[in-house]
């Protein structure tokens, strides 16, 4: 099962839980605007190429819409719906003041040069220029693309609109971007899985972790589990496995990749297959990579007690049903990698001040921002008697169905 088809069924089932009137529950899932450009760009060999580039906005009942551009070969309008669904639920989640978006060029940006990735963006922003915006659409990096990419969007869209800091986020720091904002996610995700151990009586010290991915969410998420006393026992990413009972050395390994690109042939810990990563001896599991890696295949074979998403869709439905029953709790990623879009909201909010913050006073209220959505989950899961997953999705519908109803619907 695909993320739209996923993100659907969730989606489905909290609007029953809810008891949501049919009418509502169609017109929440359809798209507000749906954008498809072609920009066309002369290459440095002096051809034309040409490129679709979209942009869906999903809900606005909330606020201006959020949600990353992607730059990707196979940019798929079906999965870019889903995506900006999906991002409607995440905001509410977090209850930040946005609505959902998702945006892409069909394009391998490994096969552009780094002046005709500058001309790409500068006349996708020129297309949609007047359909983004401060207080519409506010697009932030995603596959693909990076703070240089938001930086060239900024610049071109500051030429029809005048100085815009706030049309964009995650932008470099000298051009308005937040401290704060590269950790975000992995910091985001240890502060969910605080709230939940604390839930348990347990805390991170000690507990035994398994991480998989150690890309910009998982190295940061490892990061902070090591300096607040958990124990990673093994730790994986494209290049490699490596376990140690004991926990690894975190700062260590993060050096060791640094210097050679890679995981094997670290010293303080023993290589593995990266296969066993999931079904590895664990209390907490954090898938940070792909989705769907949590099968009805390797489900049964789970050891850990705890799962804290912090990839977008690792875990099957068909997993999910598997793991429940042996009782495993999962931490549902709407919820648990919504650090990043939080930050994205602290930045949006620190250019339209004009006023910009301490790296503490970001991680400071990411925290707050994280624990009040925890609990807040909780009380949705202790009302309609559900799992974690339904407790965030309902949470998240609920409050857009509300704006909705508020705003004036059917009119």
């Amino acid at each position: 099962m695909n993320a739209l088809a996923a993100t659907n069924r969730n989606f489905r089932l909290a609007a029953r839980l809810l008891g949501l009137d049919s009418k509502l529950e169609k017109s929440l899932l359809i798209p507000f605007r749906e954008i498809k450009v072609e920009c066309t760009i002369p290459k440095d060999d002096g051809s034309l190429a040409s490129y679709v580039g979209f942009r869906v906005q999903h809900d606005n009942a909330r606020g201006p819409m959020k949600g990353g551009i992607r730059y990707h070969p196979e940019v798929d309008p079906d999965e870019v719906n889903a995506l900006a669904q999906l991002m409607t639920w995440k905001t509410a989640v977090a209850d930040l003041p946005y609505g959902g978006a998702k945006g892409g060029i069909g394009c391998n940006p490994r096969d552009l040069s780094i002046s005709e990735l500058e001309r790409l963006t500068r006349v996708f922003t020129q297309k949609i220029h007047d359909l983004i915006g401060i207080q519409r659409d506010v697009p932030a990096p995603d596959m693909g693309t990076n703070a240089q990419t938001m930086a060239w969007i900024l610049d071109e869209y500051s030429k029809f609109h005048g100085h815009s800091p706030a049309v964009v986020t995650g932008k470099p720091i000298d051009l308005g971007g937040s401290l704060g904002r590269e950790a975000a996610t992995g910091l985001g995700v240890v502060f969910a899985t605080e709230a939940l151990l604390a839930e348990y009586g347990k805390s991170i010290t000690d507990t035994k972790f398994a991480l998989q991915g150690f890309g910009n969410v998982g190295s940061w998420a490892a990061k902070f589990i090591h300096e607040k006393g958990g124990k990673l026992v093994a730790v994986s990413d494209i290049t490699g496995a490596v376990k140690n009972p004991n926990g690894i050395d975190i700062p260590a390994l993060l050096k060791h990749r640094e210097i050679t690109g890679t995981l094997k042939d670290f010293q303080g810990a023993d290589f593995m297959d990266p296969n066993d990563l999931l079904v590895h001896e664990c209390d907490v599991l954090v898938p940070c990579a792909l989705g769907g890696v949590l099968n009805k295949e390797n489900a049964t074979d789970i050891k850990a007690k705890f799962i804290v998403e912090g990839a977008n869709h690792p875990t099957d439905p068909e997993a999910d049903e598997i793991l429940s029953k042996k009782g495993v709790v999962i931490l549902p990623d709407i919820y648990a990698n919504s650090g990043g879009v939080t930050v994205s909201y602290f930045e949006w909010v620190q250019n339209i001040q004009g006023f910009m913050w301490e790296e503490e006073e970001v991680n400071f209220e990411l925290k707050k921002y994280m624990t009040k959505a925890f609990h807040e989950i909780k009380a949705m899961c202790k009302l309609h008697d559900c799992n974690l997953r339904m407790g965030a999705f309902s949470l998240g519908v609920n409050r857009v169905a509300r704006a909705t109803l508020l705003r004036g619907w059917g009119a």
